[in-house]
């Protein structure tokens, strides 16, 4: 099939980019890489009269580090976050999570702000930012604000942005320290989304005690989620002492909205993604206790 027809915008500056988005309405759409906007026009089951390309707004792209915090700018491709020896050292959890995402033809593509934007609940990007505690920044008319990834996704495919807002970037903290990262998805094939996955991230203090800990699972609700009863009974704990499998089954025991079809039930998603939460723990505290 191909798309319904539509006019098309290039602005060149992200001011002038949600000044259109504010007069063209709900009939507006952004592009950015469109690894996930186009398969869907083109199969219609989305359809917009305006498309808002931001192929042109060089500023939204970049990588900067501050401090202990990384900034991403929301136009960078997958595959600029994947090689950036920033990303590597300082955001290891989200240099560990790009090469899962698709192929490299859509990481070459693909933009992180795309990613997020999109919210996913099966996507990598999401998962990592909500574990890390990112922090989105958008622009609109109105000016600029700041939401914290615990307030940004919202439901299935929607965020806390406006139709007339804008991601411009995406602020990753650093966690210092002895800390480990991992992620771990199972998809039915390479390149597909994750039927389940799990992201995360532990910090040990000097007796090999859990400092501080994030549990982060996609695949296994509208949104990426954080298991924040499994991390409050898990700080303070000697790390050598927790039980990996028992860390994925209570990770996973009070999910309500395990989606289901025809690859899956959601009990057995949800025994995947507490075989994955399991994997994850593992490899993170392995290398947090190394470190």
């Amino acid at each position: 099939m191909k798309p319904a027809a539509f006019d098309y915008h290039a602005p060149t500056t992200a001011a002038e980019a949600v000044a259109l988005l504010a007069d063209l309405g709900d009939e507006a759409k952004i592009i950015a890489g469109g690894q996930s906007l186009v398969p869907m026009l083109a199969l219609r089951l989305a359809v917009f009269d305006h498309l808002v390309d931001l192929r042109l707004l060089d500023e939204l792209r970049g990588i900067d580090t501050h401090g202990d915090e990384v900034r991403v700018g929301a136009g960078t491709t997958h595959a600029a976050v994947g090689r950036s020896p920033e990303i590597r050292r300082a955001i290891p959890l989200l240099h560990r999570a790009t090469p899962l995402i698709g192929h490299f033809q859509i990481r070459n593509r693909g933009t992180i702000g795309g990613a997020i934007a999109h919210a996913d609940a099966a996507g990598e990007y999401p998962a990592v930012a909500l574990t890390l505690d990112a922090e989105m920044q958008t622009l609109s008319p109105r000016g600029q604000r700041t939401i914290p990834a615990a307030d940004y996704f919202t439901g299935m495919w929607s965020t806390a942005m406006a139709a007339d807002e804008l991601l411009t970037g995406i602020t990753f903290p650093a966690w210092r320290g002895r800390s480990g990262f991992a992620i771990e998805e199972f998809a039915r094939r390479a390149g597909d989304f994750a039927m389940a996955g799990a992201t995360i991230a532990i910090r040990l203090d000097a007796d090999s005690r859990i400092d501080r800990v994030a549990v982060g699972l996609f695949g296994l609700a509208p949104t990426p989620l954080r298991a924040v009863a499994t991390e409050s009974e898990l700080v303070g704990r000697p790390a050598a002492e927790v039980d990996a499998t028992e860390v994925g089954r209570s990770a996973t025991a009070a999910l309500s909205s395990v989606p289901a079809d025809i690859h899956g039930s959601a009990d057995y998603r949800r025994r995947i993604g507490a075989v994955m939460v399991a994997r994850a723990w593992t490899r993170a505290v392995e290398e947090a206790s190394n470190d």
